[in-house]
């Protein structure tokens, strides 16, 4: 019996003795979306892409696979030409681009730049207004 009861005390003993070295459990959120450390980011990032089995069927194409080269020259050119007809602008001139898709109308006023765009197919119209532009530059 003896033996049980100083087995019993010396748990105790050594059970309230290790209370003494805890410490208080503060929460640290690993994602620094919540808060936690920023060079966790592309770890976590990195791990995520590494589990997803989900592959979008379009990343191998390159968008210019499904057009011909007459479109993607096409592109190029109204590209280059409202480019152009921005640049005209800024000399003062006024100028318009008509395309199969859309018509393009650039005004500029006193240093208060309008552009018009009118959707061809729709008819949709949408106006972009840009105000406080020098015409002296």
């Amino acid at each position: 019996m003896k033996k049980h009861i100083i087995l019993v005390a010396t748990f105790f003993l050594v059970v309230s003795g290790r209370a003494g070295f805890a410490t208080e459990l503060i929460y640290t959120p690993v994602n620094p979306s919540f808060g936690g450390n920023p060079l966790n980011g592309n770890y976590l990032l990195n791990n995520a892409s590494a589990q997803n089995s989900k592959r979008d069927p379009k990343a191998d194409k390159s968008p210019y696979s499904e057009s011909s080269s007459l479109d993607r020259f096409t592109d190029t050119l109204e590209s280059r030409l409202l480019s152009q007809l921005l640049t005209d602008v800024g000399d003062g001139n006024n100028g318009t681009l008509i395309t199969d898709d859309f018509i393009v109308n650039i005004i500029d006023v006193d240093g208060t730049l309008t552009i018009t765009i009118t959707d061809a197919v729709t008819g949709e119209i949408s106006e972009i207004v840009v105000v406080g532009l020098d015409p002296a530059n």
